[in-house]
């Protein structure tokens, strides 16, 4: 589970990179397209560690190894329909 806490923390600091670059943006620090560039950036690399956790957490309900999980790429995550 060490892993799945890993994850977390690099989810927890992406959360924390997007709300500073909101703030720089309303400071006038950097320009809207920058921050469209990096908060897209953000927010793909986000579902794929939301993804990553979901597949760890299945494999571990139907008693398979969780490190055998592995990050999808952009268009498989971002092409999920809820």
């Amino acid at each position: 589970m060490a892993q799945d806490i890993d994850i977390q923390q690099h989810i927890k600091d992406l959360i924390a990179e997007e709300h500073g670059l909101r703030d720089e943006r309303g400071a006038g620090e950097i320009s809207a397209q920058d921050e469209r560039k990096r908060l897209k950036s953000i927010e793909v690399e986000l579902d794929q560690c939301w993804d990553l956790l979901r597949q760890r957490r299945a494999r571990r309900e139907f008693g398979e190894d969780a490190s055998d999980a592995t990050v999808r790429d952009a268009g498989t995550v971002e092409g999920y329909r809820g």
